[in-house]
This record gives C-alpha cells, sequence and structure tokens, in this order.
C-alpha cells in the first residue's frame, strides 16, 4: 500500500507520517460525531411522528363524544373519521416499525463504527516506556547493582516490546480507518433507505388495496358539501347586498317598532338599571336580566350565576319618563319596592312581566292562558255587536284573567252592554287646559294647598294618596260595583292593545267634602269632585292596588233645566292597598253626613282621633310623603 509506511524507517519521517494520518483520523471523528447527530435527529422525528398519528388515531374517535349543539348530519361525518381513525391506526404501526427499523440500521452501526475504529489506545503505552528509560538513566557508573540494572535493562526492553507491538496494530488500524470509513458512511444510509422502501411499500398496498373507494367517496362528500357552502355563501351576499342597499332612515331608532308578542312569559336579555349614586345623583348600569319562574333575576359581569332581585307576583309594570334615559318602565312590588328599567325593547318586557305578575306561569298550558287573556282583551275593546253574545252560563276561561275580566259573572250578573254602552270612548289621561293653568297661576292668585287647606273650608279629614290615572269612561249606572269593575276591564285591556303603558303620578286628595288630583309638581288641581257626587266607590277584588269611583254628574244636551242625570268611572292604581283609598272617601262620606246633625257629629268626633290642634283627622300612619320624589317605600303621603 502506497499509503502504508514501514517500521524501518527513521524516527521522524515516521512520526511526520503518523501525523498526516492522525489528523486525518480526527477530521473523521468531528465529521462522524455531527452526521450522527443528524441521524438521531431524523430518528427522533420518525418517533414523533409516531406518537402524533397514535395520538391523531384517538382524537378522531372522540368526534363522536363531543356535544355539540348543532349537530344536524354529523352522522356521515362520524363514521368518516371512525375509517380515518383506523387508517391512521395502521399508519402509526408502519411509522413505529420504520423508527425501529433506522434505530437498528441506521443509528447502530454509526455508533459501533465511532466506538470501536476511532479510539486510540497506543499513547498509555508510550508513557510506561519513557519512564522505563528515565529510571534506567538514573543508574550510577561507579557503583552499578548488577542486580538492579538486570531488572531495569528487562523493564525496558518489555516495554519497548509492547510499545512495538501496540504502534504495529495502531498503524494497521490507521491504514484500515481508510476503509471502514467508506463502509461505515454508506451501511448507515443503505439501511435507512431500504426502511423508508419498505415503509412506503406497505403505505401504498395499505392504500391502493383499501382505501381506494374509501377515498373516492370522502372526496364526493366533499365536493357536495362545498357546493352547499358556495350556495349558500352566493345567497348570504345576495342578501348583504339588499340590505346594504337599503336606505340609512331603516336603521335609524324609533322608526317602526316590532310589533309586541303578548303570549311571553319568559324574557332574557340586557337591560340598563339605575341605581342611587346620592341623595339626588343617578346612575345607570348594565346588567343581564332574565326571569325564572314569577322573580326577576340578574346575572352581574363575572358571576357563574344569578340571583334574585324582585318577585315579580302582583307587581306592577308601567312605562315611565326619565329625564335621562329613553325607554324606561318601572317595576313596583306590593310591598313597594320600586325598580327604574331601561330597554329599546322596553314594550315586550312590560307585556312579559305583566303576564307574570298575573301568575299565568302556574297553570298547566301557560301560552295558551297567555292567548286567552289576549284576546279577552281584544273583546274588551271591540263593540260587542261584533261578536256572539256570550250564553248566560259561558265560564270565565281562567282564574287568572281576572285582572283584566273581572265583570264577567254568573247567569244573574249584568251583561257588560247594560253597564257600559258598546264603542264608548276612553280617556287615558287628565289634561287640565291652559287657561284653567294660567287662571290658577296668575299674580296674586294661590295654588291649591296639597293639604286641602283653604281659608273659608274647614275640613276634618284630609288625606293624601299617590295614585297613577289610568283612564275614565262614561257608564250607564252608578248604584252597581259591576259597573266599576267593566270599567277596569275595559280600560286596562284597552291600554294593553294600545300599547298604552305610560302613566303620570298625581296625589289624590280626599276630604270630608271633596275629592281632588293635585299635580305633586305644581300643587295645581288637575280635576275635583263633591263627595256628595261619588255614588260608588270600590278596590278589586284581586289586584288590590286598583280602585274606582262613579261620579255623577247632569247632561245638558236635552234643554231640560235639571239635566239629565250623568254617571262616569274613573280607574286609578295606588302604590298601597285600593281598600285604604275606599275606607278614606267612606269616612269622608260619614263626616259629610254626620255633619247635618250636631248631636251625630258630636258623637263621631269622640270616636276619632284630632291632631293636638284638633283640626286635621289623624288615619294610621301607613303612608309617607312622595310630594317632591320621596322614597320608592314611602308610597302615600298624609296631613
Amino acid at each position: 500500500d502506497k499509503r502504508g509506511f514501514c517500521v524501518s524507517f527513521s524516527s521522524l519521517q515516521t512520526r511526520s507520517l503518523l501525523s498526516v494520518f492522525e489528523e486525518d483520523a480526527g477530521t473523521l471523528t468531528d465529521y462522524t460525531n455531527q452526521l450522527l447527530q443528524s441521524m438521531q435527529r431524523v430518528y427522533g422525528a420518525q418517533s414523533e411522528m409516531g406518537l402524533a398519528t397514535e395520538q391523531l388515531s384517538r382524537q378522531l374517535l372522540e368526534y363522536e363524544k363531543q356535544n355539540f349543539a348543532l349537530g344536524k348530519g354529523d352522522e356521515e361525518v362520524i363514521s368518516t373519521l371512525q375509517q380515518f381513525a383506523k387508517t391512521v391506526g395502521e399508519l402509526n404501526t408502519l411509522h413505529s416499525e420504520l423508527a425501529t427499523q433506522m434505530a437498528d440500521r441506521m443509528i447502530f452501526p454509526m455508533i459501533q463504527f465511532r466506538e470501536k475504529d476511532l479510539t486510540g489506545r497506543h499513547k498509555h503505552l508510550l508513557i510506561k516506556h519513557e519512564a522505563a528509560m528515565v529510571k534506567y538513566s538514573r543508574l550510577p557508573k561507579k557503583k552499578e547493582n548488577e542486580k538492579v540494572k538486570a531488572e531495569l535493562v528487562g523493564e525496558v526492553a518489555y516495554s519497548r516490546r509492547k510499545q512495538h507491538q501496540a504502534s504495529m496494530q495502531y498503524y494497521c488500524a490507521l491504514n484500515a480507518l481508510q476503509y471502514r470509513k467508506r463502509v461505515a458512511m454508506l451501511e448507515p444510509m443503505l439501511g435507512y433507505t431500504q426502511a423508508q422502501i419498505n415503509f412506503y411499500k406497505k403505505g401504498i398496498d395499505l392504500v391502493s388495496k383499501k382505501m381506494d373507494s374509501f377515498l373516492g367517496s370522502v372526496s364526493s362528500m366533499t365536493q357536495n358539501i362545498q357546493a352547499q357552502l358556495d350556495s349558500e355563501a352566493e345567497a348570504m351576499r345576495m342578501t348583504q347586498r339588499e340590505l346594504l342597499s337599503m336606505e340609512d332612515t331603516v336603521y335609524m331608532p324609533d322608526r317602526d317598532p316590532a310589533p309586541v308578542n303578548r303570549t311571553l312569559i319568559q324574557k332574557a336579555g340586557y337591560l340598563n338599571i339605575r341605581n342611587k349614586t346620592g341623595l339626588v345623583t343617578t346612575a345607570w348600569d348594565r346588567l343581564y336580566f332574565f326571569t325564572q319562574g314569577g322573580n326577576l333575576m340578574c346575572q352581574p359581569r363575572g358571576a357563574v350565576a344569578g340571583g334574585m332581585v324582585l318577585d315579580l307576583d302582583n307587581s306592577s309594570v308601567m312605562a315611565v319618563e326619565c329625564e335621562d334615559r329613553r325607554y324606561c318602565f318601572q317595576i313596583t312590588s306590593p310591598n313597594g319596592k320600586t325598580l327604574i328599567l331601561s330597554s329599546v325593547s322596553h314594550l315586550q318586557w312590560i307585556c312579559t312581566l305583566n303576564n307574570i305578575s298575573r301568575q299565568i306561569y302556574l297553570t298547566d298550558n301557560p301560552e295558551a292562558v297567555a292567548i286567552r287573556l289576549n284576546q279577552t282583551a281584544i273583546q274588551a275593546v271591540t263593540p260587542i255587536t261584533s261578536f256572539e253574545k256570550r250564553g248566560e252560563g259561558s265560564p270565565n276561561p281562567d282564574r287568572l284573567a281576572s285582572i283584566i275580566g273581572a265583570s264577567q259573572k254568573t247567569s244573574s250578573a249584568p251583561e257588560p252592554e247594560d253597564l257600559i254602552v258598546p264603542g264608548t270612548p276612553i280617556q287615558f289621561d287628565i289634561m287640565l287646559p291652559a287657561s284653567e293653568f294660567q287662571d290658577q297661576n296668575r299674580v296674586g292668585g294661590r295654588r291649591t294647598n296639597p293639604f286641602g287647606e283653604t281659608d273659608d273650608d274647614y275640613s276634618l279629614l284630609q288625606q293624601v294618596f299617590a295614585v297613577r290615572f289610568l283612564g275614565s269612561m262614561a257608564v250607564r249606572s252608578g248604584q252597581t260595583q259591576e259597573v266599576i269593575y267593566e270599567a277596569m276591564r275595559q280600560v286596562l285591556a284597552a291600554r294593553a292593545i294600545h300599547n298604552i303603558f305610560r302613566t303620570t303620578e298625581s296625589h289624590l286628595m280626599v276630604t270630608s267634602s271633596c275629592l281632588r288630583l293635585i299635580d305633586p309638581q305644581t300643587q295645581v288641581t288637575r280635576i275635583g269632585f263633591q263627595l256628595q257626587e261619588v255614588t260608588q266607590f270600590v278596590a278589586h277584588q284581586e289586584n288590590g292596588r286598583l280602585m274606582g269611583f262613579v261620579v255623577e254628574g247632569r247632561d245638558w244636551s236635552e234643554d231640560d233645566e235639571e239635566g239629565e242625570p250623568s254617571f262616569s268611572a274613573f280607574v286609578f292604581e295606588s302604590n298601597t292597598e285600593g281598600d285604604k283609598i275606599c275606607y278614606t272617601i267612606s269616612l269622608g262620606k260619614d263626616i259629610m253626613e254626620a255633619k247635618k246633625d250636631p248631636e251625630a257629629l258630636v258623637q263621631l268626633l269622640k270616636n276619632m282621633p284630632l291632631t293636638n290642634e284638633g283640626k286635621f283627622l289623624l288615619l294610621d300612619n301607613e303612608t309617607g310623603n312622595t310630594a317632591n320624589g320621596g322614597a320608592p317605600d314611602e308610597e302615600e303621603s298624609e296631613a
């Protein structure tokens, strides 16, 4: 071999040639380490591929266990994914087998070559030879010890023999390395390539024999789904173009409000609620509200569940005016708690909450009951002649309809047309004429005292109640309470049909001589009646906060000197029980009658407590001052 060398060369020549071989071996060692790292990276990626395909197979099977809210049409997808999971599982087996072959036929030969052929072993023998020569050179010449000299000579000869033997083996290894490195570079790549070829052959057999028809069906299914998507997308684009082509007035608020569904008994959405931040300052918070049974619930931001805000049973819900917010409505519970809320869909909220307050949700079929109540309300504002006359013994369709149909009685009760003329108009607000307002506020004039006290009127009874006027209408008779119940039914039904939910709060003052409806802001009397003109008064049988009375007047249209008697029914909603107002009116009538007989008046005064001044009659202290925006739990005022 031309690249070999002979041991008979001089030491300098040997060392020079040896350095060339060692430099070559060092370069080969560095390259081998880098190549081994690259091979280990490929092996690691293949092993990760096997783990990844195994996880993919398991994840495909998990699709069937997902509880999708819109899972319609997923049966084909589930079966297809199951087939794919089976195929991926088989591919995982091939990937694992490929990783094993890479470890055995690529990584292991390279590690073996590096550990066996690139490690030198002659340097320690060279160190031993040098140490033996140092000992031998230190022997003295004058006093030689033959025994010691013989031992050192033998040690030097032995170390030289071993060094020569190791050097010959090392030189042969360096010569052989020139051949082994060729094999070491080719053998791992040969194993890698053969492993890949086997993998692809098995993969082709798997796909071509088992998957051709399956993949074809899957391809057809995806094409059909894509065609449906394209069709749907085109329809959506057409719809978007139509919507975008509309005028800007379509998006303006208060243009065409959506029709109100009057049969809902559940509602949820965001509402703005007014909260007090000081004595006179308020703030609005936007929170999520929903109804649950007969309760109004609220779920604050970040909360996992909602809490009850108000019990809606027998509550009053109506639209109100607020200076700093539109679309406001107010909920008043029987115990006096009040909430003011705001929403663009406030009319729908009002209808729904009113349905809940009637406890419709407790019936077996709440939707049907709500529909019947709505039909009853339509009949209430439609002339009776346009409907078939009801049978005398026809029962009330539902007890909960009594709030709207309280006057539907048995066969002995009068018919509605006997109490109120069909088609009678209803007045929903008492508007004070401008001239009268100017007269009452003219310079030098005097406004009405909110407690009914005047210079020339001494009244033993003055009681003020916070009420809301719901409506008034002409009636045929003023001698029965049924006419008030019928007027309540028609007024409430007409408000529901025509979406008239807004009312104005006033003060109803009851004295021993008259009734007055006073504006709480201006203290101007809107309307007043003498107490002897009030012929009937009663509170609703089931909704205790509703009350009404009938006032007798005179009709002068027939040129009669005395005039024909006429009757009008007035319906109110109070913040407290209507029975209290009726009791006060009855007490005022008793005082008015007792004034005719001094002895009877004295007897009545003995049983009635007066103030310390002996001027005002004190009733049970169950009301508070609401003249100037009192607290919600102080619903009435009294003097």
